[in-house]
């Protein structure tokens, strides 16, 4: 199954395609913000690299977040696109998804995915369940557990300060090949169903005029 795997949710925005579990190309580029100009291009060329137009893949994957509101906005349009016009299907995939994918077997411990939000703020996300909380709010885990994510590190000091078992893996950024095999298992009906449409987790900041927040889309 060859499939075009898109990431604008966290700090890397990459385009990967990915045939029978094999990256065959692949760009990738780390930045703080701008993510929606620049994936389209790198989407474009990563195609070129591989000798691929968008009707010669079989499914499109993108992350639908937690992670950053334009970022994740941007890379779901974009796939959205890709996918009408070359009428393939379009499968969303958490980051904590891709990354549990890329860990191995943890024995007991239960995955933490921590993604940074905003100052003194993360998004974990364990299991199904995806919370915006604050550094100072942190739940006490009931039993052993792993870290992985962005905030990984600042979440594991600080739990692991309040006396808790903690085990850091090197697991921060979602990558291209994690992202599509997720995906694949999803389109094989092997994992829960997910709407490619973006996991918001906040509330929405922009207000309009007058204080009312901006209509759902």
């Amino acid at each position: 199954m060859r499939i075009l795997a898109l990431d604008s949710a966290v700090a890397r925005c990459s385009a990967t395609i990915v045939a029978d579990g094999m990256v065959v190309a692949g760009l990738q580029r780390d930045l703080e913000r701008g993510h929606a100009s620049v994936l389209p291009v790198m989407t474009r060329d990563c195609l070129r690299e591989a000798g691929m137009d968008a009707v010669d893949l079989d499914l499109i994957a993108v992350t639908v977040g937690p992670g950053s509101f334009t970022g994740i906005r941007g890379g779901v349009a974009l796939s959205q696109g890709i996918a009408v016009s070359a009428g393939r299907p379009l499968i969303g995939v958490t980051v904590g998804e891709a990354l549990a994918d890329s860990l191995p077997l943890l024995g007991s411990r239960t995955l933490w995915c921590a993604t940074i939000s905003r100052r003194g703020r993360i998004f974990l996300e364990v299991g199904d369940e995806v919370a915006s909380l604050g550094l100072t709010e942190l739940p006490h885990p009931s039993g052993p557990i792993a870290m992985a994510g962005g905030a990984a590190a600042e979440v594991a000091s600080r739990l692991a300060a309040q006396g808790c078992d903690v085990m850091l893996t090197d697991a921060r950024l979602p990558t291209g090949r994690h992202i599509a095999q997720v995906a694949e298992r999803r389109h094989r009906g092997e994992i829960r169903a997910l709407p490619a449409a973006p996991l918001y987790v906040d509330p929405v900041e922009a207000r309009l005029p007058g204080g009312a927040p901006p209509p759902p889309r």
